[in-house]
């Protein structure tokens, strides 16, 4: 399993705990969107019909993933997630953004993009 597809399994708990635990609706709806749709967009750049192609999946996974940081700051500052929890989720969210930023930027320059 990836790095994504792990995140996306934590997500989902999160959101799950977030509705039944806290009774929190709506940053959490928000938070699962944005959080799943990472993997799902890195899982169709594996499908890509080009290099453009698979740099522009990896782009909107990176913009999703910062979305989520968003939304998890946003649960944490609202007093939704405790610090532990908050830092756990969030550094995992960090990593992923890193990771896509990384990949993006050396497909670019082996692409002559940059």
């Amino acid at each position: 399993m990836d790095k994504s597809e792990a995140f996306t399994g934590r997500i989902l708990k999160m959101h799950k705990y977030l509705l039944q635990e806290k009774g929190e609706k709506v940053c959490s709806s928000q938070v699962v969107r944005s959080g799943t749709s990472i993997g799902a967009n890195i899982s169709e750049s594996r499908n890509a019909q080009s290099t453009a192609d698979f740099i522009h999946k990896l782009s909107i996974a990176l913009k999703e993933a910062d979305e989520t940081l968003y939304w998890l700051k946003s649960l944490h500052n609202g007093g939704y997630l405790n610090e532990k929890e908050f830092i756990s989720i969030y550094n995992d969210a960090d990593e992923l953004v890193k990771i896509l930023v990384s990949t993006i930027k050396t497909l670019k320059k082996k692409a002559g993009i940059l």
